[in-house]
């Protein structure tokens, strides 16, 4: 059964002014194919901030999906053992090595892979939502932005979020690219990211003109950056 994953560069729900579902938001939970779909937000990155929590709530609410947050400061092995049940996983932005270093701890990323392996199930995220699903990624979680390997793993490469507002962001991750410290993969502005079907690149896609992907891949031949940038086409949500 198809597994799908849509990693965004930004946007979503915690940026719409009004707090209403974006594009991306309909768009992933289209995606499951369900009528009611059980939705777990994962809020992990955010130190399970319940104001975040409370937007998720009211925006998806909207969508008439069945809500599950899961929160690891209490009821942690019960929240994680309902992992099997989503249909979709939705993780929210905030500090990816944080998220992660706590997802080891309580059994997350397994039961996430677990979840993932048995397909009919989408996985989602902005930002550091985004960044957990891959080998790597450039991260501020420990203040100044680093190259940081020790994601999922669940896409094959490396991803870099808030392509078009964060430059130094940008000069972190084709440096980390050109001198192998990570994979080539994808970089995407606020707004917009890259769908994957059973692990497979799909298409790239944005919740308005103007945002942009990119494919960065280390070059076999000289360039000033050591790197290839390739603009992708998108698809407007």
């Amino acid at each position: 059964m198809t597994a799908h994953i849509v990693a965004m560069g930004g946007g979503g729900f915690a940026t719409s002014p009004l707090g209403s579902p974006t594009n991306f938001d309909r768009y992933v939970v289209e995606l499951t194919g369900k009528r009611s779909p059980l939705v777990c937000f994962v809020p992990t990155a955010s130190a399970d901030d319940p104001q975040y929590i409370n937007r998720f709530l009211v925006a998806y609410g909207t969508l008439g999906i069945r809500p599950m947050v899961l929160t690891l400061w209490q009821d942690a092995a019960n929240a994680v053992a309902r992992i099997a049940e989503a249909d979709l996983i939705l993780v929210g932005n905030g500090a990816t090595v944080n998220a992660l270093a706590l997802w080891k701890a309580h059994g997350v990323g397994k039961a996430i892979k677990q979840r993932y392996a048995q397909g009919d199930v989408v996985l989602a995220g902005t930002a550091a939502g985004a960044n957990v699903w891959f080998e790597g990624c450039v991260t501020d979680s420990f203040g100044d932005f680093r190259p940081f390997r020790g994601g999922l793993g669940l896409v094959q490469g490396s991803f870099c979020s808030h392509f078009d507002s964060e430059d130094s962001r940008v000069g972190v991750f084709t440096d980390a690219v050109s001198a192998g410290d990570l994979p080539g993969g994808w970089a995407a502005d606020d707004g917009a990211g890259v769908h994957f079907t059973d692990g497979s690149y799909t298409e790239s896609v944005s919740e308005s003109a103007g945002q942009r992907v990119f494919g960065i891949h280390p070059s076999d031949l000289p360039t000033s950056s050591g790197v290839v940038v390739e603009q992708l086409p998108v698809r407007v949500l």
